[in-house]
């Protein structure tokens, strides 16, 4: 197969972890008789830069004409005083808008080598293995109105939350559906004694749980959420939520296994996948070359069972990181006990030995 991919590596620590993945990819299409049709394109910060535009338009193309985007980051404190849409982060906002990319899955799994690395007890993360499905493209990123008025000193700010009913169906469908072959548990996050929004979410995943009679439909209000993630974590399967709840409870459980850099994440339901680490562009260490890769390198693992249906590729980079990790590999932000860390490159290069010596 061939697999045509559009590399846009960002801001920060974006271009050093995508690298390693790109590489990962590499071995991946070396091992399995694939061959790799890369061209990278700019966003964010780096797109400002090159053409005050955070995502410009043969950036789009390019990711149009593509099976599958990868993306490492996007963020850059040199932008924070920028208007809305001359910041790094409106790149990437438009960029899942203009793919339709309406659907964010978040895998968190505790790796068994890595239980001590959590700030919780071993015992409490053992087995964990949960997936966000979070809303991508409504509420208040993307609410209309939205705007910053008023004299100094006397400024109103307004976001505005939105959800329709085919929006709430079609990403709780998703959830569903990968529940069905998961652990068949679905806990719809919300927060519904407050957000007339979140009410509207509830009824319409109550309504589309009759479709799928075999999973087991659960509500909970986010900050419930929030604390019962810490407390129980390996009872939960799929979480189903919106958009602004799924952004900070996904950051919770990079927490609870270990690091945030460990995560990846799927943007699909559109035209073409977008796949990212979850743990965003990171400045105060880019350039050191101790930025933790596995997360952009699972994410590649994503794009290619959910992009390109590989799942034999997908399960060689993912067994391919818990054997790097179960040998003692460990990136700055994983290192226990006065261990000596690995370098981004090194974790990349341990990574791609387990896949060349697979059978």
């Amino acid at each position: 197969m061939r697999l045509d991919l559009t590399i846009l590596p960002g801001d920060g620590i974006g271009p050093e972890v995508t690298e390693q993945a790109v590489l990962v990819l590499q071995a991946v299409a070396n091992k399995f008789g694939h061959q790799l049709q890369l061209q990278n394109k700019n966003i964010g910060g780096a797109a400002l830069i090159a053409c005050n535009d955070p995502l410009p338009l043969d950036t789009i193309q390019a990711c149009l004409s593509s099976s599958a985007v990868l993306l490492g980051a996007v963020g850059s404190p040199a932008f924070d005083h920028n208007p809305n849409h001359l910041r790094p982060e409106a790149g990437l906002l438009r960029l899942r808008r203009e793919l339709g990319a309406y659907a964010n899955l978040r895998p968190a799994i505790c790796f068994p080598a890595l239980e001590d690395s959590s700030p919780l007890r071993a015992d409490l993360v053992r087995g964990t293995d949960l997936m966000i499905v979070r809303e991508l493209l409504g509420g208040l990123y993307f609410g209309e109105p939205r705007s910053i008025a008023g004299a100094p000193g006397a400024r109103l700010a307004t976001n505005t939350m939105t959800y329709d009913e085919p929006g709430i169906e079609r990403i709780a469908r998703v959830a569903f559906e990968l529940a069905r072959k998961r652990r068949k548990k679905v806990l719809s996050v919300d927060k519904a004694n407050v957000l007339e929004c979140s009410r509207l979410w509830r009824e319409a995943v109550t309504r589309c749980a009759k479709d799928h009679p075999s999973v087991q439909l659960s509500h909970m209000y986010v900050d419930s959420a929030a604390m019962s993630l810490v407390q129980r974590p390996r009872d939960f399967d799929v979480v189903l939520t919106e958009n602004m709840f799924g952004d900070i409870l996904s950051d919770q459980v990079g927490g609870v296994v270990g690091s945030l850099g460990l995560l990846a994440s799927a943007s699909i339901g559109g035209q073409v996948g977008v796949y990212e680490p979850v743990h965003g562009s990171a400045p105060d260490i880019a350039g050191k070359g101790i930025a933790n890769p596995l997360g952009a390198i699972l994410s590649a693992a994503l794009m290619l069972r959910h992009s390109f249906q590989l799942d034999k590729e997908a399960a060689a980079v993912e067994n391919a990181v818990s054997a790097a990790l179960n040998e003692g590999a460990r990136t700055a932000d994983l290192a226990r006990g006065g261990g000596s860390p690995v370098s981004t490159s090194e974790m990349g290069s341990r990574v791609i030995s387990e896949i060349r010596s697979l059978v």
